[in-house]
């Protein structure tokens, strides 16, 4: 069996790796006032509040269990969204995820590892 099947055995569920799902939220927020730069600054927290991590000042990233999920946050998001500006939503498996290339300082980095398995009870 591969990795992320989907399975239930004894109570536990292994999860197929095209299921399980990241977000990516993206956003350019005009901070040009002191009212732009607080919104801005409260749409980060929040979704920091959410779960979600810092990849750069104006990407963040969260792991889902299912599109179920992914679309609850999607809602939450839209109710936060500030005034001005454009904020977009992405989502990819954890098998995308997985291939994504990255660099770092002009330097391949190595492919980003998935745990062999994801229990869940």
């Amino acid at each position: 069996m591969t990795r992320w099947e989907h399975k239930a055995t004894s109570g536990l569920t292994h999860l197929n790796g095209y299921q399980l799902m990241w977000m990516l939220v993206t956003f350019d927020l005009p901070v040009e006032t002191k009212v732009q730069r607080a919104a801005a600054s409260k749409f980060r927290l929040s979704l920091l509040d959410m779960g979600f991590e810092m990849s750069q000042l104006s990407n963040y990233l969260r792991f889902c269990n299912g599109k179920e999920q992914f679309e609850s946050y999607v809602r939450k998001i839209s109710a936060i969204l500030p005034d001005k500006g454009d904020v977009y939503v992405f989502q990819f498996t954890d098998r995308q995820y997985e291939n994504i290339v990255r660099y770092s300082d002009q330097r391949r980095k190595a492919r980003q590892k998935n745990p062999q398995q994801l229990i869940l009870f």
